[in-house]
């Protein structure tokens, strides 16, 4: 846990964990990196010990390669435009590449770990929602893999930008109302597989917008107007008291999962 506000490039972030009411170990992780303008949750999977390991690994990795490509295709301006061939046309889509590059090498590392210490019958992997800016950039890159959301605060109105990849969101959206499978039941993770299919996307954020990042043990405890309420009353320098409300309301209504919530405010001005 970071117990400090961290002060990012256009923003400032805190981030708060807790093993919630039922669970012996803490297997959420987060990351606010200074040097490659990235935040991100991670909700591990597989057991005692795996899952934290899947979920601190998987952040490393991401940070690492971000950290690396903060200007991505070599110039924040950068067009492609006398490359006839080129299949980059502009600053987003190479740090859209960029992220997705950074996912696949997380996956390929965890995926290598599993199948290195035969961890077949219990493959430990883990979700990841994160958004990131890159140096120079005036748009803001997420990525997300598993049902970690991300939400944007904007104009009086929460919205969940991430959509959760599992077996009950499919179904909602194919129209079932009975027999609905569990809600945990993931479509995607980083690890247990060779290949994945994450959701990367640029956006225009916008000042004063307020981006919060959190595994299901706060989304699936607490309501989405509960949760828009913390944020409507948020002030830039209550992002600490934010999470922490966030966490209590999880912690309230039962806390049966590791609870995760991280908020990123951006500059007013």
């Amino acid at each position: 846990m970071q117990p400090d506000t961290i002060r990012l490039a256009t923003c400032s972030a805190f981030g708060l964990t807790d093993a919630g009411r039922t669970r012996r170990e803490n297997q959420d992780r987060f990351l606010i990196d200074t040097a490659s303008n990235l935040v991100a949750v991670a909700d591990g999977m597989g057991g005692h010990a795996f899952g934290a390991r899947a979920s601190a690994t998987a952040l490393d990795c991401i940070a690492a390669r971000l950290a690396t490509d903060a200007m991505p295709c070599g110039h924040a301006g950068a067009t492609f435009t006398d490359d006839p061939d080129a299949t980059v046309h502009d600053a987003s889509a190479c740090a859209m590449r960029a992220a997705a590059d950074a996912l696949d090498h997380a996956n390929a590392t965890l995926h290598a770990m599993n199948l290195r210490e035969r961890l077949a019958h219990r493959s430990m992997g883990t979700t990841l929602t994160g958004i990131w800016q890159p140096t120079g950039s005036a748009r803001l890159i997420s990525f997300h893999v598993g049902d970690s959301r991300l939400y944007r605060y904007r104009d009086d109105a929460l919205t969940q930008l991430s959509r959760d990849q599992t077996l009950y969101q499919q179904a909602l959206e194919r129209g079932a109302i009975e027999h609905l499978p569990p809600r945990n039941v993931l479509l995607q993770a980083l690890g247990p597989l060779p290949s994945i299919a994450p959701v990367v996307e640029a956006h225009a954020w916008l000042p004063g917008d307020r981006y919060l990042l959190c595994s299901d043990g706060l989304h699936g405890e607490v309501a989405h107007r509960e949760i828009e309420a913390v944020l409507s009353v948020m002030t830039p320098h209550g992002i600490g008291d934010a999470c922490r409300r966030l966490v209590a309301l999880a912690l309230d209504a039962g806390g049966k999962d590791n609870i995760t919530a991280v908020i990123a405010c951006f500059d007013d001005v």
